[in-house]
């Protein structure tokens, strides 16, 4: 079997994911508590206790990306599997590089709490939001964010998800405008996310700027490969990794078309956290995608993995 480790992210948190993985992984224990001392960060109130953080994007990414290490870790302590690739969402692509080998585990976790802070910085002022497309055509959604952009809007494709749902990313009152323009063209919803950040778009060209400072001493020469957001093809050396991480913050997520250039040398899909890519997924491939939650979801993929079912 061939697989491939995918992680969620921004948006897939929930309070108390992780919960029941931690309580009882020695591993997921040991890199909570490590990252809470190295990011001062209390993960375990974060993580299980309902708190206003959660929903913050400098906490939101650190608590998603630990959640997917424990996950991870989970696993590696209950059987050997090796990917034969990596791929994220978004976020999640951090998440893939730390498995891969291209980051450490908890500079990872580092790494994601000032991408956070870099990307609300980038967004102040601006009235960021992003906009969720459901039931039109990728090249109709483009199509009326270019029309709008010439005419001085500012709106981009911003994550390509699967068949019938993309996102798009700007300033929230130019959002809001284009939500009749998008039912007219035949939407089943159009509706504005409670966002403050506008992800994958020229407005974070700061937020890039920064995030390639402090990712360049960081990320090792070579890893595994990992499927890139912005090309949607696999990459494996640091060189690539910079210039790549840089572009995927202004750049649309390529997450259908990368699980569309991967499939065919894929068997199954394993997602570490949430849930949500298991479900983009339904959409796209054929292929089984198993995601570990907790503890069934992790012998339910286990029982798979050995050919019991």
């Amino acid at each position: 079997m061939k697989y491939a480790f995918i992680f969620p992210g921004q948006g897939s948190q929930a309070v108390g994911m992780g919960k029941e993985i931690y309580e009882n992984f020695v591993q997921a224990r040991e890199i909570l508590d490590r990252a809470s001392d190295f990011c001062s960060i209390d993960f375990k109130k974060l993580l299980f206790e309902p708190n206003d953080n959660l929903a913050i994007s400098e906490f939101t990414q650190p608590a998603i990306v630990l959640n997917s290490f424990m996950c991870y870790l989970a696993l590696e302590e209950s059987m050997a599997l090796k990917a034969d690739l990596t791929l994220g969402h978004s976020l999640g692509e951090f998440s893939a590089l730390g498995v891969s080998g291209g980051l450490d585990l908890i500079d990872t976790i580092k790494l994601v709490n000032s991408r956070g802070k870099f990307m609300q910085a980038a967004c102040e002022g601006k009235n960021a939001s992003m906009m969720v497309i459901l039931g039109l055509e990728d090249s109709k959604v483009e199509e009326i964010c270019q029309n709008a952009r010439e005419n001085g809007a500012q709106v981009w494709a911003a994550n390509y998800n699967c068949d019938g749902q993309i996102v798009v990313a700007g300033n929230k009152d130019d959002l809001a405008k284009l939500e009749s323009t998008f039912k007219e063209a035949g939407a089943k919803r159009a509706m504005l996310l409670n966002m403050s950040v506008a992800s994958h778009c020229p407005t974070l060209k700061d937020a890039s700027e920064n995030l390639v400072k402090e990712l360049e001493p960081l990320i090792k020469d070579e890893f595994d490969p990992v499927v890139s957001n912005v090309i949607a093809r696999a990459y494996t050396s640091k060189d690539e990794a910079l210039q790549l991480l840089k572009a995927q913050l202004v750049k649309p997520v390529l997450y259908k078309q990368s699980i569309e250039n991967i499939d065919s040398s894929v068997d199954c899909y394993v997602e570490f956290g949430a849930g949500v890519l298991k479900g983009m997924n339904k959409k796209i491939t054929s292929k089984p995608t198993y995601s570990i939650t907790d503890i069934k979801s992790l012998e339910e993929f286990m029982s798979f993995a050995k050919g019991e079912f």
